[in-house]
């Protein structure tokens, strides 16, 4: 549906076609609980007859049983879908709605105000230009107020307007309106908000919303309508060097081969020459094909298909760019990284990075200090909880094309995605790479892998033992290397509780340091299958994340996962430690088992079941597997 224009009637072609030349602007709501977003643009909508006659008369059903005005028209149900959100008259889901003006078409994200759902507005603020934050004239300016405000800063919003809502139930009292606009302006300096136009308004009466109040004569100011239509984002991005990430290879047929996307920065014409990156391999633009015809040039915000003019090698994820001013391209970065997942987040654990179009693995190697949004304070932290946000430094598996959050939204921010479960864990911000990578090259050497293995007559190899404490891994692993021994191979034994006493000395037992445990012994592992041992490996290693991550780094069939099944109860008993008990008896935190999770393997290549085979029959069958493969 669009604006009631009178045009409608009269020429309906005039109408769709400035309808289609209308610009586009994307905004948030945001601020405190009930601080009045979702009746905000329930107001929009209505003002500017975005309404049906049929929905207006559900709305007025809907505010007579459920709404929140006695009776009145309750426009926050035009926003708030879910039933939860009914019921409790909160927004937790973030909703999107769009209205047109005369002048202007808009999306608007009515985004939650409860600390809980901060990441959901992160989701919102991610694709907005403009933002209304939202202050109740009652309350003042609130922690969640400053949480949001740093948010849309953090997120590279620089429109704001300052909504002093429910001004009407405090008499439109100026001076109350001054002070709050004062202390907003104040804070919003120190988080580089500097241009904030503040509007006293009444979203449910509808004052200063789209035409002006006869209650606020001081305010010389536009209306929150006037300030929407004409806002300049200023992003246009035409002038910027050329930037299209390749979201698909479109061959219809033998006679052509395309490279559709969606242009992020500048524009480009036939005849431009281009870098394919990360390869930089160049070619020059033949033609730039859409529907219904090629265009002679496209611009920041189109979606096309390029054709080259030489046969270069482009993948999905590729960045085509500017031949000559391309963009950077690195491994390692410093981000800032809004945790959105219920689990907690550990460094050194491997994750996938999804950027654009291209996806990589990638770790949290650092966190270099996590924000407290309230006070703008830098907090040590070793891990991230929900919604927590922190400056990080990310490594990543290869290097990728980049440009800072800053400078290009689109080439700056990424997701981060668990490998096991596939929930988006997290949103993350790039700031600059890390000039430490660009000193650190991959040297060249003449004996490599398979001439280290044919040496020993072996193939390097890592048999990995996971299981309880106590269900047998280091009775099994020393079998298995005395066996090994005595057929005359090279193997290695790595023992969780040996290398405690070395490498891995400064490491204790919470979740952070059991990740970073066995991130290095995973590493040990690789450079000793690299030198053609079997290493054999004896490690509770409790998480799946890891054990993948320690296979991941494996090449196809030198990661054997051995899974020592014994049951909780068979191992308590064994306990010859005392670990057990002490666990029990809360003087060992973080046990594995008792109050730590053990993530059992789901396809190991070999499952011991300790109940029903010895220890020696354990190591015969490991080492048959070894020389079976």
């Amino acid at each position: 549906m669009a604006h009631q224009s009178e045009l409608i009637a009269a020429d309906i072609e005039a109408y769709l076609q400035a309808h289609q030349t209308k610009s586009l602007l994307r905004f948030i709501t945001c601020g405190s609980v009930d601080d009045g977003k979702s009746t905000l643009i329930g107001r929009l909508l209505y003002d500017s007859k975005m309404v049906f006659e049929d929905q207006m008369a559900q709305l007025e059903a809907d505010s007579r049983r459920i709404g929140t005005q006695g009776g009145e028209i309750d426009f926050a149900l035009l926003v708030d879908g879910l039933a939860a959100e009914r019921e409790q008259g909160i927004t937790i889901d973030v909703a999107y709605r769009f209205f047109s003006t005369e002048t202007r078409k808009f999306i608007v994200a009515d985004t939650p105000g409860h600390e809980q759902y901060t990441r959901n507005m992160v989701t919102g603020a991610s694709t907005a230009e403009a933002a209304v934050i939202l202050i109740d004239a009652r309350k003042g300016v609130l922690t969640q107020t400053r949480r949001h405000s740093y948010l849309v800063s953090l997120l590279g919003i620089r429109h704001v307007v300052l909504a002093v809502n429910k001004m009407d139930l405090i008499g439109w009292d100026q001076a109350a309106f001054d002070v709050i606009v004062a202390e907003y302006r104040t804070f919003a300096a120190s988080v580089g908000l500097n241009a904030v136009t503040a509007i006293p308004i009444s979203g449910l009466k509808g004052d200063n919303i789209a035409s002006r109040s006869e209650a606020t004569p001081w305010h010389d100011g536009p209306t929150l309508m006037e300030w929407l239509e004409a806002v300049d984002v200023g992003q246009d991005g035409r002038d910027a060097p050329f930037r299209m990430p390749v979201q698909w290879v479109n061959r219809p047929n033998l006679d052509f081969r395309g490279f559709s996307g969606l242009i992020a920065a500048g524009t480009i014409k036939p005849g431009d020459r281009v870098k394919v990156l990360p390869s930089g391999r160049q070619s020059t633009v033949s033609r730039i094909v859409v529907m219904p015809g090629d265009l002679d040039q496209a611009v920041v915000g189109q979606s096309v298909t390029l054709t080259l003019a030489d046969e270069v090698d482009v993948s999905r994820g590729d960045l085509l760019v500017a031949a000559d001013s391309p963009c950077e391209v690195a491994d390692q970065f410093e981000t800032t990284i809004v945790w959105m997942d219920d689990e907690p987040m550990p460094p050194g654990r491997p994750y996938l990075l999804k950027i654009g179009a291209r996806t990589v693995t990638a770790q949290l190697t650092e966190i270099k200090h996590k924000v407290n949004v309230n006070t703008m304070e830098k907090l040590a932290a070793k891990r991230l909880e929900l919604n927590e946000i922190a400056v990080c430094n990310l490594s990543l598996d290869r290097a990728i094309p980049f440009e800072a959050y800053a400078d290009n939204r689109d080439l700056g921010s990424f997701i981060l995605i668990d490998k096991l479960s596939n929930r988006t864990v997290a949103a993350g911000l790039i700031h600059f790479h890390l000039r430490r990578a660009d000193n650190i090259h991959w040297q060249a050497v003449d004996v490599d892998k398979t001439a280290r293995a044919a040496i020993k007559g072996q193939k390097g190899r890592v048999v990995w033992l996971t299981g309880l404490s106590g269900a047998g891994k280091s009775t099994i692993a020393n079998l298995v290397d005395k066996k090994l021994h005595a057929l005359g191979r090279h193997s290695y034994l790595l023992d969780g509780d040996n290398v405690r006493h070395g490498l891995n000395r400064d490491l204790g037992f919470t979740e952070e340091d059991r990740v970073e445990n066995i991130r290095r012994v995973a590493e040990v592992a690789r450079l000793m299958a690299d030198a053609g041992l079997i290493v054999v490996t004896a490690f509770i290693s409790p998480f799946q994340a890891e054990r993948q991550m320690a296979r991941d780094l494996m090449e196809p069939g030198e990661f054997i996962e051995v899974f020592v099944d014994t049951p909780l109860s068979v191992a308590e008993q064994r306990d010859v430690k005392g670990l057990y008990q002490k666990a029990r008896a809360g003087q060992l935190k973080n046990f594995t088992g008792i109050d730590s999770p053990y993530q059992a393997p789901e396809h190991p290549e070999l499952r011991i079941d300790t109940t029903a085979m010895t220890a020696v029959d354990a190591a015969e069958a490991i080492v048959s597997l070894l020389i079976e493969s």
